[in-house]
């Protein structure tokens, strides 16, 4: 089988397209011919190396997949050879304190696809079964490649944690950015008022299309003041953060009484202040978040069905112009996902 893997860390190392062994289906997983994957900011994160985790090279990339069974394991009883399946990307023991708890993404051995294990950027996997669940059927291989890490992470920040009501305030930076996209996704379909960032003008028109009330550049000048004008004595509800020092000080500034910064990135820096006086007085809360839990997972997966959500898909690029999918995010060209698709050959670049 083909797969796409990094034989070194590095922005300008280039991931390379090699002939591996097809894997080999253990009794308790079934083997995935993969259609179409996508590609995370956490792809670019572990193709420069991230500090204190150990990859062993080559690896494969990738942690979202969609595609269908073509072999099961002899202890595998509730799937069948055909089935079209969307992969769920963390790794979790269910063994541990966290996991009995229903808390897998606070697992003690916690791992994601394409981080911690060879990943999805391939034509084939094999997964134990539980990691593993039915594509929407309003969807197609390459939209639901586009929703697993994304979908759960903002669903999780937005909902399981922040707990976002309708008609409440929300500030989400980053539109365009693949779990800001889907953040907004979610939010529109909960009815809360959206305000959202871009980085530049031409990605305006994207952040309103997928469901944003207001859209403002990121170093527009006086932001905070432009964004309570439009929210005057009522403030920010929800700030969905995953941008880091660059934004804390507005964040707490625009925050209301009982609002609730989540946060699942630090891109532009992690070391912020807080002023805790603040804090107490005004009653917020600032919430950290990785993941989902499955419980999580399963009530997203059940919100964008019933929702009828289509995840924003700029490009798609064939398996073997990866490295051209790569530069076009790192070059921050993007405007939604980008997908790869491996064996599902229509509309792909």
């Amino acid at each position: 089988m083909l797969a796409a893997r990094i034989h070194k860390f590095g922005r300008e190392s280039k991931v390379c397209i090699d002939r591996l062994e097809k894997p080999v289906c253990n009794k308790n997983e079934v083997l995935v011919e993969l259609y179409a994957s996508s590609i995370n900011h956490l792809d670019l994160w572990v193709k420069k190396g991230i500090p204190g985790i150990k990859i062993n090279l080559p690896f494969t990339l990738g942690s979202d997949g969609a595609g269908v069974i073509v072999e099961i394991g002899e202890n595998v009883k509730d799937w069948k050879i055909g089935d079209k399946i969307i992969i769920q990307p963390g790794i979790f023991c269910g063994n541990c304190l966290f996991c009995k708890m229903n808390k897998e993404n606070q697992c003690l051995k916690y791992g994601i696809l394409g981080e911690t294990h060879n990943g999805t950027h391939c034509e084939y996997i094999a997964l134990d079964s539980k990691y593993i669940y039915p594509k929407f059927s309003h969807l197609s291989f390459q939209e639901a490649a586009s929703i697993p890490l994304t979908y759960m992470t903002a669903y999780e920040m937005l909902v399981a944690k922040a707990k976002l009501s309708k008609n409440e305030n929300v500030l989400i930076y980053g539109a365009t950015s693949g779990v800001g996209s889907a953040a907004i996704k979610i939010a529109k379909s909960i009815g809360a008022k959206i305000i959202s960032t871009v980085g530049s003008e031409n990605k305006i028109d994207f952040a309103k299309k997928a469901g944003s009330d207001f859209v403002f550049l990121h170093n527009e000048d006086d932001l905070y003041s432009k964004i309570k004008a439009i929210t005057g004595y009522q403030g920010i509800q929800v700030v969905f953060e995953h941008i880091g020092k660059d934004t804390w000080q507005n964040s707490l500034k625009l925050l209301s009484k009982g609002g609730r910064i989540v946060t699942c990135g630090s891109t532009t820096g992690s070391k912020v202040s807080i002023d805790l006086q603040h804090l107490f007085y005004k009653q917020q809360s600032i919430l950290g978040s990785t993941m989902s839990s499955i419980n999580e997972f399963e009530k997203m997966m059940e919100f964008v069905n019933n929702n009828q959500i289509l995840p924003s898909i700029d490009k798609v690029f064939n398996l073997d112009r990866i490295n051209n999918a790569y530069k076009y995010i790192e070059e921050r060209n993007h405007k939604g996902k980008i997908v790869i698709s491996i064996n599902d050959k229509s509309n792909t670049l």
